[in-house]
């Protein structure tokens, strides 16, 4: 028995500090040290044990090293050499390691926190093992993971991490900065925490600990800064992001989804915004900035509950949770540029808010002395020394010299200061709040960080004594905050003001503050008696200590009340003024501020470079009309006579009797010169620095145009007052008369801004633009218009008519324009606001409120002529407006009393409001009702405007504004008044309508979309009491708003598309140009209507030609029904032919009704598309359905005539077809019989012998068949009866005229007609005038001739068909000849003229129609057709008497004879459409103008005189050689045309093979049931000749089968032949054979109506032939047309779109030789609409041909050269196609 060993366990306790910081104290404050507990079980023997020996020793003296998170490091006694056994438990899992023997062991895989119990064992290598130490530890618990902070303000951080693994008890946070020394320790269970209360701007150090049950985890530590007061406010108003970058005035300005909501505010992200929206509008509830929670709402919701709950009525909201109006104001100040601090300092004064003088910053603990924010304010006062002058000033507010008074506050004061400032600026009558105080919206509110700012507000006298509270005027400051905290501030009012008011309650230690300063102003100390802490003792010794008298203590008593209080505060307030002689100006501030180390915003160097260089042009200034004539010299006379001579040449009212042509280039002449003269002025000093200062960085540019006009201003204010100051003297003693009109040109010239600079950079530019384009000059002043375009996007307005030359320069605001179309994105779109009124009505007043914007409305600088100004759209409203900028239109008033002294200030007048409404969207018409004649001239004006657009195309909306009405009831008291509106309105538009000669017009409603509800808004008067101390009215301010929200959406309702900008820069050129004629509405041509009705045509002619083309086809079709009719159409239940075309007609009248009806449909969708401006051809709409209705006629005339003919030769056909198929059955017979009897003889017979046999029986069979004699029908029998029934109507005489000659003697000879009424030839003769060379005889002949080319170009069409005649052949051309007579009706041919015309035409046709006719007779007669025949017959007879296998031979046979005429037919008749189809593809067929301008330019580029005189001369024959040859050109590639053919050809062959495929099925017992099925089923396609068919099947003796296999193959080579053979046809040949000769088609179609001028004979261009107005794009020199004059025979130059805008007369048939003037065209022609040129430069064309060919013209025409004005004889060819190219609106 082996010795016992006696084991004792012993437990041992022991503990472990783990140390994770520096400081043990520190360390057992943050966290509980670790616990670890071992077991040891311990060896009593003393021998060591050997390997071999059965016993194991037990691991002693077992220590825990470390405990980690996830690993314990276990130290053990000396090593033996054992294997180590580690088991460790917790909770929650087990494991085990095995590790040899070591000193250390490590166990790893372990969780955080976690108690752990380990089990060691030494085991020996056979199995032995020890007993067990143990030893129990807590792993680290495990900080927390990615510690972030979520959220910082300026009191808090909030803080959110990761939880660790363990169990988690708690987490401790432990806040502390260096700055603080307090820390603060808070607890959480949840893994985010908020840390509170703490100090703005400051770095705290934040550490996060895990607390587990077993310990405490080391730190995790982060920082973070809190926001400063600033940066947490900018944060809460969502402005941090423009406090880096500034807010700008475009941003402030775009129109966006806030502009038209009133949704209340319910974030404080939005209080910024609102503010900003109401302050642009001028609204005096600007500062309410409240926001309405949803509590707020239900609050309100639920106010009618009639329950008892008193504690909810005193528990108010909590105001802190509220923004102080300030500190958003204070934000907004120092989050935008200078130039929006400037719009809202100005705004807030208008609206009678203080503003701020020194603008803090609580970050920097800087403030701005905001002197350039202030420069803008300009304010009008009047003093008590002028109260009876009935003067007043105006001066810049920064500039004038005032007293301050300023009030601070030390320490805590019980009074408010603001609010008292507000009673003691207020009469009793008015009282406003300027300051914002503790009892106003959100006035108590915490001020986060306004603090420190100064704000200023002006008292300004109107000099009535019994309402002025201050006799002169006065600056007053307030300094928000305590002085004892802001220092510097109050050091800075002490040392500008005159006076210091001091609020207190307790002067107890804070004396020495108002001891120290340097101060230059008195002290007067204002205390509150009633507050507690309130002490006389203290304030005797302050008052001692700073030499104060009672006069300079002001204190509040009990048995004193307010209104005694603010009375005394007054009268001590004025008594200073009145004594004052401390007056510094803000400007002059501005070196104290600098001096405290207070920061200027002027300082900036952009800003005081933009300064220097402004300074640097008007210093010099001293007589502003000499200094525009020196510096400024181009926009002077020069522009002045060349804007007359510009009108002169588009009116020509002074040209006498001087020919107009010659006299208008007289004037392009002096034109030249003066333009001329502009570039001999050299760039003056003060445009150079201009144009230098201008390209400069986008902010130096704004802030020097800025200066200039302050500058400009100042300049033009002093000189106006010095002049006003004068014309009052001056009015005293009427015999200054001469002196005062001196004075009054002066007022009205002495206006200096910066839009005369601009006028001379558009003028320099417009005369660099007259130089050759390489002149260096020229080119070096190619980058203005981009310079302004650039200023036009900052938000800089253009002026677009120059006020002083009432006139456009059209070439610089074109190019402008197009410079700004360049810099925006691609069809950016706009839309136009314009208001028109009469001047001082405060229109430009209304155009700021209502958009925010600028224009000038101070004193003296009216506005003149109009200003566009450019206003972004935000992108949440660009799709409801379907626009990207709104461009606002200010002009100057209407019945301006600078205009009215001269003659044409009502022509000036109705220019302006032409222009204005017709580039507008919504006119806003401001009119007064209280003077009914003013209103009558603006309405007249107005409604002459709206009358003109309307005629044009153009649909402006308007709406007018009544100001000055405040009555809540307004707008139904007015009711009345409205009514009275609507009928001047309907009276104005009958005067216009009578002067436009528009007389359809009866009522305003007839012009434009009118309701008197909804058109006309009352707006209350600008001023909420009287100026210059009132504030803007808030009613003013809301009612505007309303209009402009009203605006808006009736912008986003409108139908038509926004114009580009390139669009809107045409409707400004072609406006203008039509203005400048007298008669607007026939002078008005715009490419914007020119390329709409371009569109229209375009898409008209598609849906035509759609129509024609199916009609084309259907009608094939149906011709092809109709000839195989009878012959193998089984198909058809129809008995007869005459029943099938009753059935056809009724099939074409169901198509062309359907097809009239898509048509008319298309039309209607095309006019309801808002793209493309179609709203501008709206009236031609008419005329385009008129058309549509009259092309279904025609095409049902044309169709039933085709039909008739058709239907009647094949039942002419059907008894020949008979007769000739029975005599093929007699031969037939005859020939089988004698094949029989040839078969019977015993002897072999030759083939001589059988050809004897088979003539023999062909002669005999002949003889006895009967042939009846086919007789020609009389055709001259036929044409004259339809003759005599198509004149029938005309009466007695034309039978008359008619009986005397006989048909068959007209038309042998040319057609020459000689009237025969007596007398007729002197009447001509005497009728021949000045101009009109060419009699009436003439024309009529010219006319004759180009019908009787029509008529024949009919007749050789029916000719080359060789069919049989028809009646409805001489109809149609009798049809033509009524439609030409009809569309020359103004010749007054009479009735002679018709009938010889006629006679001589139908004539001729009888004439070939009857050899038509015998021929056809000739060919399909039944004795010729069969001898014909006869070789075939012989051919068979010979095939089947040697029984010969006919299969190959009869396949070729009928492909030849019947298949291949039928598929050459079929692709004849089908190719012709397909070529026209092809042809209007090309852009010289797509519309008459295109044809126009196409067949013009390619006789420029021939430059061949005999085309020339073609094209003038014959015009329908040059026109249709120059179609063929078009037609030729395009096809001369051969294969262009076969890919037709070949399609055509492809489409026939599988035709075919169906068709055989599908009989190879059929139950075909013989060849011709074969046949006959195979005809059948092609019977709807092709045209199989029946006398060919019969030929074949003659003897035909086939298999069917074997006759398939070869028809087959011999069709597919028919096709393969087919398409070689046509591929090497050219066109010409393939014209020659087509059934729709494409020539004629595409003549139709460009012809169009086929008139022309009555005085040029210009080809009319409008589209269709239903129009009801002819009209043509350029007219040409009536010389072309032969015209000369009669004394000198000299062609005539002059052009009749000049003549018609000038006073010359004419005469001719017309007129019965009576004279009348050219502008009355009308009252003889119509239905001729002459529009004067599109430009000056539009007729060069013609007048480059004529100066070309002068010579060769005058001997064409018997006549002398014509006098060719200098200005014509320099135009070149180039020029000439660019005329050509403008004229036609082709880019």
């Amino acid at each position: 028995m082996e010795e016992s060993v006696l084991q004792s366990e012993k437990q041992c306790g022991m503990s472990e500090n783990i140390h994770t910081m520096d400081n043990s104290e520190e360390e057992e404050e943050f966290y509980d040290a670790t616990d670890v507990s071992h077991e040891l079980h311990c060896e009593e023997e003393n021998s060591p044990a050997t390997p071999q020996s059965d016993y194991v020793p037990p691991p002693r003296d077992v220590t825990v090293l470390r405990a980690g998170s996830e690993t314990v490091s276990l130290g053990l006694a000396p090593p033996v050499r054992y294997n180590l056994h580690i088991d460790y438990s917790c909770d929650t899992h087990s494991g085990s390691v095995i590790k040899e023997d070591s000193s250390t062991v490590d166990v790893d895989g372990l969780f955080p926190g976690t108690e752990y119990t380990f089990r060691i064992t030494r085991r020996a290598d056979n199995g032995n093992q020890s007993e067990a130490a143990c030893v129990s530890v807590c792993t680290e618990p495990s900080p927390p993971v990615q510690v972030t902070i979520t959220q910082v303000s300026s009191e808090s951080l909030s803080l959110f991490w990761d939880p660790p693994a363990g169990e988690v008890e708690k987490y401790i946070v432990t806040c502390s900065s260096e700055e603080d020394s307090s820390v603060q320790e808070l607890t959480t269970h949840t893994n985010s925490l908020t840390v509170s209360s703490l100090e703005p701007g400051v770095c705290y150090s934040l550490q996060v600990s895990t607390q587990l049950k077993n310990g405490r985890s080391k730190p995790a530590v982060t920082s973070s800064h809190t926001k400063t007061q600033l940066e947490s406010l900018l944060e809460d108003l969502g402005l941090e992001q423009h406090y880096k970058e500034n807010l700008s005035l475009s941003t402030i300005l775009q129109i966006d989804d806030k502009t038209v909501t009133d949704e209340p505010v319910r974030r404080n992200l939005d209080l910024p915004w609102h503010f900003l929206k109401k302050l642009m509008m001028v609204n005096v509830t600007a500062r309410n900035v409240k926001c309405t929670s949803v509590c707020d709402l239900n609050c309100d919701a639920a106010s009618g509950n009639t329950g008892l709950d008193l504690k909810n009525l005193v528990d108010s909201p909590n105001s802190g949770d509220m923004l102080n109006p300030l500190d958003i104001i204070t934000a907004l100040f120092l989050c935008s540029d200078g130039f929006v601090q400037q719009e809202m300092v100005l705004k807030m004064s208008m609206c009678q808010f203080s503003v701020p003088l020194l603008l803090p910053n609580c970050d920097t603990k800087q403030c701005t002395l905001m002197l350039w924010a202030m420069r803008d304010i300009v304010k009008k006062y009047r003093p008590q020394s002028l109260s009876e002058s009935k003067g007043f000033i105006e001066d810049r507010i920064v500039l004038s010299d005032l007293p301050m008074i300023s009030f601070v506050r030390l320490g805590e004061c019980s009074l408010s200061k603001s609010e008292v400032l507000n009673k003691l600026l207020s009469n009793s009558q008015q009282y406003h709040d300027t300051f914002v105080h503790h009892d106003m919206e959100c006035g108590d509110s915490p001020r986060r960080i306004s603090n420190g700012l100064v704000e200023m507000t002006w008292y300004l006298p109107c000099g009535n004594k019994n309402m002025d509270i201050f006799s002169e005027p006065v600056a007053v400051a307030n300094l928000r905050g305590d002085i004892a905290s802001f220092e510097k501030q109050y050091s800075f009012l002490c040392q500008t003001s005159t006076a210091v008011f001091v609020f207190f309650d307790n002067l107890d230690s804070e004396c020495m503050l108002l001891t120290n300063q340097h101060q230059k102003a008195q002290i007067f100390l204002v205390g509150n008696h009633q507050s507690k802490r309130f002490s006389l003792d203290t304030l005797e010794n302050v008052a001692t200590g700073l030499g104060l008298t009672n006069s300079n203590i002001i204190l509040k008593t009990k048995c004193m009340n307010d209104a005694d209080f603010v009375k005394k505060l007054r009268k001590t307030v004025s008594d200073v003024v009145e004594n004052s002689k401390m007056k510094m100006p803000i400007e002059q501030m501005a070196d104290v501020a600098r001096e405290l180390g207070i920061l200027v915003d002027e300082d900036s160097p952009v800003c005081q470079t933009a300064k220097k260089n402004a300074d640097a042009i008007t210093a010099v200034i001293q007589d502003t009309l000499a200094y525009k004539e020196a510096q400024l010299p181009l926009q002077g006379q020069i522009w002045k006579e060349l804007t007359c001579l510009e009108k002169e040449e588009f009116r020509l009212r002074k040209a006498g009797s001087e020919n107009i042509e010659v006299y208008k280039s007289n004037i392009q002449v002096q034109k030249t010169k003066l333009r001329e003269k502009q570039n001999s002025y050299e760039i003056s000093p003060a445009m150079t620095c201009f144009i230098k200062a201008i390209p400069r960085m986008g902010i130096e540019r704004c802030f020097f145009l800025k200066w200039m006009r302050i500058n400009l201003d100042n300049l033009s204010r002093e000189k106006l007052s010095h002049l006003r100051e004068q014309y009052k003297k001056k009015c005293k003693s009427s015999e200054n008369k001469e002196e005062i009109k001196d004075i009054d040109r002066q007022l009205s010239n002495s206006s200096l801004g910066t839009e005369h600079f601009f006028r001379e950079m558009g003028q320099i530019y417009e005369a660099s633009v007259s130089l050759p384009e390489t002149h260096p000059s020229r080119q070096q002043l190619q980058h203005l218009p981009k310079l302004c375009a650039g200023l036009l996007l900052d938000g800089f307005p253009l002026e677009l008519v120059d006020g002083d030359a009432s006139n456009i320069p059209l070439r610089w605001v074109s190019d402008v324009l197009s410079q700004l179309n360049d810099l925006v994105s691609p069809n950016s779109k706009i839309l136009v606001v314009t208001v028109l009124g009469v001047q001082s009505t405060g229109k430009s007043t209304l155009l700021n409120t209502m958009f925010g914007v600028q224009f000038a409305v101070s004193s003296g600088r009216c506005t003149r002529g109009a200003f566009m100004l450019l206003i972004r759209v935000n992108e949440d409203l660009k799709k409801v407006l379907n626009c990207d900028f709104m461009v606002i239109i200010d002009t100057e008033g209407l019945k301006s009393p600078e205009l009215a002294q001269l003659d044409d200030s009502h022509e000036h007048d109705n220019e302006l409001a032409t222009l204005v409404v017709g580039l507008s969207d919504i006119t806003i018409i401001n009119i007064a009702m209280e003077n009914s004649t003013e209103m009558k001239d603006i309405l007249q004006i107005v409604v002459h405007a709206f009358l003109r657009m309307k005629e044009v195309g153009k649909k402006p909306k308007c709406q007018f504004v009544h100001q000055n009405v405040s009555d809540v009831s307004a707008h139904d008291k007015n009711l009345r008044d409205r009514k009275l509106l609507l009928q001047q309105l309907n009276e104005m538009t009958q005067a216009a309508a009578k002067m436009e000669k528009k007389e359809e017009n009866k009522s305003f409603t007839d012009v434009m979309e009118y309701t008197p509800d909804t058109g006309n808004w009352y707006i209350p008067g600008l001023w909420n009491g009287n100026p210059p101390m009132a504030p803007v009215n808030v009613g003013y301010s809301e009612a505007v708003y309303d209009l402009k929200k009203n605006i808006i959406q009736m912008l986003g309702d409108c139908d038509s598309s926004a114009n580009n900008i390139s669009e809107f820069t045409e409707w400004i050129s072609s406006l203008w140009t039509a203005v400048k004629h007298e008669n607007f509405i026939f002078s008005f041509r715009n490419s914007l209507v020119a390329d709409a009705y371009m569109r229209l045509c375009t898409e008209f002619n598609k849906w035509e030609w759609e129509f024609k083309k199916e009609m084309y086809t259907w009608v094939t079709d149906a011709e092809t029904k109709i000839s195989n009719f009878g012959k193998f159409d089984v198909k058809s239940e129809i008995p007869d032919v005459r029943e099938l075309l009753i059935c056809l007609k009724n099939g074409a009248r169901t198509l062309l009704t359907n097809w009239e009806t898509k048509l008319l449909e298309n039309l209607s969708q095309y006019f309801k598309q808002t793209e493309g401006h179609v709203y501008l051809v709206e009236g031609y709409k008419e005329d385009f359905a008129n058309n549509a209705k009259s092309l279904r006629r025609e095409m049902e005339r044309s169709v039933f005539n085709q039909l008739e003919a058709a239907a009647d030769i094949r039942q002419g056909m059907t008894k020949l077809d008979k007769i000739k198929e029975n005599h093929t059955k007699e031969l037939e017979g005859r020939v089988c019989a004698l094949i029989q009897e040839c078969r019977k003889k015993k002897v072999k017979m030759t083939d001589t012998e059988l050809d004897q046999k088979f003539d023999e029986m062909w002669d005999k069979t002949l003889k006895q068949l009967s042939f009846c004699e086919q007789k020609a029908t009389d055709v001259f029998t036929s044409v004259s009866h339809s003759l005599r029934a198509n004149l029938s109507h005309k009466g007695g005489h034309a039978n008359e005229i008619l009986s005397k000659k006989d048909l068959k003697n007209c038309g042998l000879g040319s057609f020459t007609y000689k009237p025969i009424v007596e007398g007729f030839c002197s009447q001509v003769k005497n009728a021949v005038k000045k101009w009109f060379s060419k009699d009436q005889e003439a024309a009529m002949q010219q006319m004759a001739d180009s019908t009787i080319a029509a008529c024949e170009d009919i007749l050789i069409e029916k000719m080359e068909r060789k069919t049989n005649y028809h009646d409805t052949y001489i109809e149609e051309i009798l049809h033509v000849i009524d439609e030409r007579l009809h569309n020359n009706h103004n010749l007054k041919t009479g009735i002679e003229f018709e009938v010889c015309l006629k006679q001589h035409i139908c004539g001729f046709a009888a004439r070939e129609f009857q050899k038509m006719h015998e021929d056809f007779i000739q060919e399909n007669d039944p004795k010729t057709c069969l001898n014909q025949n006869k070789e075939k017959f012989r051919t068979d007879f010979m095939d089947v008497f040697h029984e010969r296998d006919q299969c190959q031979k009869k396949a070729e046979e009928f492909t030849k004879q019947c298949l291949k005429p039928a598929v050459e037919d079929f692709v004849n008749r089908s190719l012709g459409p397909d070529i026209i189809g092809e042809m209007l593809t090309c852009q010289q067929f797509s519309t008459r103008m295109f044809f126009q301008h196409s067949i013009l330019l390619d006789l420029l580029s021939k430059d061949d005189f005999e085309k020339y005189l073609s094209y003038i001369c014959s015009y329908e024959d040059c026109v249709k050689k120059w179609t063929l040859s078009q037609i030729m050109e395009h096809f001369s590639n051969p294969s262009k045309a076969f890919e037709f053919e070949d399609r055509h050809i492809q489409s026939s062959i599988n035709s075919i093979n169906d068709a055989i495929n599908k009989a190879k099925t059929g139950k075909s017992g013989d060849l011709k049931t074969f046949v006959e099925d195979i005809c059948k089923e092609l019977g709807d396609k092709l045209v199989i000749s029946q006398d060919a068919l019969g030929a074949f099947m003659i003897l035909n003796n086939a298999d069917p089968e074997q006759f398939a296999y070869w028809l087959t193959d011999c069709v597919n080579e028919m096709g393969q032949a087919l398409m070689v053979t046509l591929q090497e046809d050219n066109i010409q040949i393939k014209l020659k054979h087509l059934h729709v000769k494409p020539q004629n088609e595409l003549f139709t179609k460009v012809i169009g109506c086929g008139q022309q001028c009555p005085f040029c004979k210009a080809p009319c261009e409008a589209g269709g032939k239903q129009h009801t107005e002819h009209w043509t794009s350029l007219h040409r020199p009536e010389g072309l047309g032969r015209y000369s004059w009669d004394d000198t025979e000299n062609l005539v130059i002059d052009i009749c779109s000049s003549l018609v805008i000038s006073d010359m007369h004419f005469q001719c048939d017309a007129t019965k030789g009576e004279w009348h003037p050219y502008k009355s065209y009308r009252e003889i022609f119509p239905d001729w609409r002459i529009a004067p040129d599109i430009s000056l430069l539009a007729s060069d064309y013609w007048k480059y041909v004529f100066t070309r060919f002068n010579e060769k013209f005058a001997k064409e025409y018997c006549s002398n050269p014509a006098d060719i004005p200098i200005s014509w004889k320099v135009i070149t060819c180039k020029q000439a196609e660019a005329s050509l190219n403008e004229s036609f609106n082709i880019k």
